[in-house]
């Protein structure tokens, strides 16, 4: 089974884009962020005649987070999973593919330091902690996918120095990325890739594709079970280039059968 996250930065704008990912790589499960659309606006047919079924949780021209799936959808679940009052923001789906729990997930910017929306970030992954200890446990097949925007270490940045002060890089939310894998999550990447200097996401400015000025923010957490399964994973650079492209790059997870 491949698993892949994909932040399309609007699926309006980027659906032929999608489309001819898809056709090309087939994949079992995709889950993807900043969909930018309303619930009625997603293109279920569209991405139907491609053989996936789909989950959509949408906010208008903000956020947004669908699941496509061609070994089923079950058990959809639309924000958080915690029994506490549902998040105002469209950020978090959960659906249960191939026997496996898979969330979509776009965790907030947080935007600067000093602004709420950093404090509403590091409340944003306490809560997904809490929606996993609620919804699985750590013996399940769980599978939490998307943009954290977070970059887990120093190398998954192309230089610190760029961002000293700035959100994505932060200790509280590396922390609060630590607190969500100490449920029994892995970041699947790093299982198979060491080195430095590997990116899922790059600015549209400045030609920093190109320069290799990017970051690692697009994960794929797993616990034991899935990640002990993984084949390999690999970020799609491909995807980033040619007619508008989003900003970020598939990653994708290949997981062997139980």
């Amino acid at each position: 089974m491949v698993i892949v996250t994909w932040n399309v930065n609007s699926l309006k704008a980027r659906l032929p884009r999608v489309q001819e990912w898809l056709e090309a790589n087939t994949p079992e499960v995709v889950c993807l962020q900043e969909t930018k659309l309303a619930q009625d606006k997603f293109p279920t047919e569209a991405i139907a005649e491609l053989g996936y079924e789909s989950a959509h949780f949408g906010q208008g021209q903000w956020n947004g987070v669908a699941i496509l799936s061609r070994v089923g959808l079950d058990n959809v679940v639309a924000n958080f999973a915690d029994g506490v009052e549902p998040d105002h923001e469209a950020r978090i789906i959960s659906a249960t593919c191939g026997g496996v729990r898979v969330s979509s997930v776009y965790v907030p910017n947080g935007r600067e330091l000093d602004n709420d929306h950093y404090q509403y970030k590091l409340s944003w992954m306490s809560r997904l902690r809490q929606h996993l200890d609620a919804s699985c446990s750590p013996a399940d097949d769980v599978v939490v996918a998307g943009d954290f925007n977070i970059a887990p270490e120093d190398r998954d940045v192309y230089d610190m120095a760029a961002f000293e002060g700035a959100t994505h890089v932060s200790q509280p939310e590396r922390d609060a990325l630590a607190h969500v894998n100490a449920f029994g999550m892995e970041d699947t990447y790093r299982r198979f890739h060491d080195e430095a200097g590997l990116y899922s996401w790059w600015d549209y400015r400045n030609g920093s594709f190109h320069k290799g000025h990017g970051m690692r923010i697009d994960l794929l957490l797993a616990t034991k079970s899935v990640a002990e399964r993984s084949v390999s994973s690999e970020v799609d650079r491909n995807a980033r280039k040619g007619e508008k492209p989003s900003d970020h790059a598939p990653v994708l997870l290949t997981v062997g059968p139980r």
